[in-house]
C-alpha cells in the first residue's frame, strides 16, 4: 500500500486529511508539534488497520526535514504522496507587522513546502510516480487586508506548485494546490468565540458578518471535503491534473 506524508497532521485540516487517507488504506507518516502526536498517529492506525508513524520534525529546520524524509523511506520502504499542510497565521496592518512573524510565516508556509518537495523529489522520480498536494488557501489566489505574510506565502505556494508540475511532468509526478476558504477547525471556533467577545456581538454574527463575509455560500468548508479531494488527487485517475489550484471556498474567488 502507498505511503503519504502529511505535515501538520496532528490537528485541524491536516488531521482530517490523514483520516481520509487512512480510510483508503494508505500508510501514513504523521508530522506535527502536538505532545500527543504519537498517540494520535497510533489511534488513527488502529481504527483503520493501517501502518502509521509519528515524526516530530520541526519544519523550520531544514536538516530535520531531510532526516524525517530519509527515516520515512526506511520505515515504510516507500513514499508516494506528500501533503504540505502545516501553516501558521498572523494578522496585522503592514506598518505594524512584526518582522519575526513575517519570517516565521514565510518559513513554515512556503519554505518548508519547498524543502519537503525537494527532499521527496528523487524518491518519486526513481519510482516514476509521485503526488505533491499543497494546501494553499483562497488567499493563494486573492488577497485580504492585514495578512501580508500569509497572502505572500500562499501565493508563493501556488507558484511553486506550478513549477513542480512542469518539472515532474515526464516522471509521473503531479503537483496541485487545494485552496480552501474558511474551514471550521478548533482554532477557528476559538477565534469565533474571541471575536464575539471583543466585538460585543453574537457568535452567529461573527460567522456571517466576519468569517463568511466573502463566501457567497454561507457555509464553512468541511475538513472531510478537503480530505476526499486530496485522496482523489493522489489517485491514478488524477494523473492529468497537475499545476492546478483548486478553490474549495463557497464561491469566494469567483467574485
Amino acid at each position: 500500500m502507498k505511503t503519504v506524508l502529511i505535515t501538520g497532521s496532528t490537528s485541524g485540516i491536516g488531521l482530517g486529511i490523514a483520516i481520509e487517507f487512512a480510510k483508503e488504506g494508505y500508510s501514513i507518516a504523521f508530522n506535527g508539534l502536538e505532545e500527543n502526536g504519537e498517540e494520535i498517529a497510533e489511534q488513527i492506525g488502529f481504527e483503520n488497520n493501517v501502518k502509521t508513524n509519528f515524526y516530530p520534525a520541526n519544519l523550520a529546520d531544514t536538516k530535520q526535514i531531510e532526516e524525517m524524509i530519509s527515516q520515512i523511506e526506511i520505515d515504510f520502504g516507500r513514499l508516494d504522496v506528500l501533503v504540505n499542510n502545516a501553516g501558521i497565521q498572523f494578522v496585522s496592518p503592514i506598518e505594524n507587522f512584526p518582522e519575526d512573524k513575517w519570517n516565521a510565516i514565510i518559513q513554515l508556509n512556503l519554505n518548508a513546502a519547498f524543502h519537503t518537495s525537494k527532499f521527496v523529489w528523487n524518491i518519486m522520480k526513481n519510482n516514476k510516480f509521485g503526488r505533491i498536494i499543497n494546501i494553499a488557501s483562497a488567499h493563494g489566489l486573492v488577497a485580504s487586508e492585514y495578512k501580508s505574510a500569509y497572502v505572500s506565502a500562499k501565493h508563493g505556494v501556488v507558484g511553486l506548485t506550478k513549477v513542480l508540475a512542469l518539472e515532474g511532468a515526464t516522471f509521473g509526478i503531479t503537483a496541485n494546490c487545494i485552496c480552501p476558504g474558511y474551514v471550521k477547525t478548533p482554532l477557528v471556533e476559538k477565534q469565533i468565540a474571541e471575536q464575539a467577545k471583543s466585538h460585543g456581538i453574537s457568535e452567529d454574527e461573527v460567522i456571517s458578518k466576519i468569517m463568511l463575509q466573502k463566501h457567497p455560500i454561507k457555509e464553512f468548508v468541511r475538513v472531510e471535503s478537503l480530505g476526499k479531494l486530496a485522496v482523489f488527487l493522489a489517485t491514478d485517475d488524477a494523473d492529468l491534473i497537475t499545476g492546478a489550484s483548486i478553490p474549495v471556498d463557497g464561491g469566494w474567488t469567483a467574485q
